[in-house]
């Protein structure tokens, strides 16, 4: 569900209406979903009884097979252990990171898993809206933790890439500016740190009128050893 909707068995893709597409993204996400919540997200314009027969259809006509991909438990429908919701990847990995369980070994094939597609493009829908934000915001954290760690691993090139990702989606957030200049430091690029931390400032004053937060000139004074005139000047 990252980038357009696709459901593949195997290497061959299955075609799916779309209310199809609709149900499996919603139960995909969930996990577990009772009926009456699904008909009422899924067709909520239209009377419960109206809703139901809609999910029922939608049910009939997903491909066949063993077992199937969705199963139903009384009220409730479930998604199948064996289909695998690449949703559900990202946000192990991001939930990893964040809480610092598993520092990553290859850098790279995260940062490129965090910084991929959105959710569902183009599907204005509620509830793909608000799942779209969690992600983002789980994407963000995980970004500057990624960052982070991979200075501390001392790899700051591709701490720079984490950093720079999360600043492309979002820019005025101030977390993962200090994840790039933590990643300048780490290099001895004492002149790109100040150089970032006034280009963010100049910013943060063009939109919002505001100053980074005192911690951040703080610990750029700390870890470059240098003066309070160098960074605080604009």
């Amino acid at each position: 569900m990252l980038g357009q909707f696709r459901l593949e068995f195997g290497s061959e893709a299955v075609e799916l209406c779309r209310n199809g597409q609709r149900m499996m993204a919603f139960v995909g996400l969930r996990g577990r979903v009772s009926r009456t919540v699904l008909a009422g997200t899924l067709w909520p314009e239209v009377s419960e009884e109206h809703a139901r027969g809609s999910l029922r259809t939608t049910l009939w006509k997903l491909p066949r097979g063993e077992p199937p991909l969705i199963r139903c438990c009384g009220d409730d429908l479930v998604i199948t252990a064996t289909v695998r919701v690449d949703v559900h990847t990202l946000a192990e990995t991001a939930l990893s990171l964040i809480q610092e369980c598993d520092p990553p070994l290859n850098g790279g094939p995260t940062l490129a898993m965090l910084s991929g597609e959105d959710l569902l493009p183009g599907w204005d829908e509620d509830w793909v809206l608000l799942e779209r934000e969690r992600l983002r915001q789980l994407r963000l954290h995980a970004l500057d933790a990624l960052a982070e760690t991979l200075t501390r691993q001392g790899r700051p090139a591709l701490a720079l890439e984490a950093a720079w990702a999360s600043v492309r989606s979002e820019p005025l957030r101030e977390s993962a500016h200090r994840a790039a200049v933590s990643a300048h430091l780490a290099e001895g690029n004492l002149a790109e740190a100040v150089r970032h931390y006034h280009a963010f400032r100049r910013l943060l004053h063009e939109e919002l009128g505001v100053e980074p937060s005192p911690a951040f000139a703080r610990m750029l004074r700390l870890r470059a050893g240098t003066d309070d005139a160098r960074i605080t000047r604009g």
